[in-house]
């Protein structure tokens, strides 16, 4: 799908930047151009890295919930 028009960035290419190290949606765009020029793309944008972002850490700590990894450890 195509999130930002003016440069044709797709949410496959703002996937790969996050997957590729890319942790905010400032990063993403310096590296692809995502929502750089109009600017009318970067909530999109945005949602599209966070839900990259909540992908990855899930990969990273199967077995987990978000909320488990999120909640303070005791002890």
């Amino acid at each position: 799908m195509l999130v930002c028009h003016c440069r044709g960035i797709s949410d496959r290419q703002i996937r790969r930047a996050v997957k590729n190290g890319c942790s905010s949606a400032r990063e993403v765009a310096r590296e692809t151009g995502a929502g750089m020029r109009c600017g009318g793309c970067r909530s999109n944008v945005k949602a599209v890295v966070n839900e990259a972002l909540a992908s990855e850490l899930a990969k990273s700590a199967p077995g987990e919930t978000m909320l488990e990894m999120a909640l303070p450890v005791e002890g």
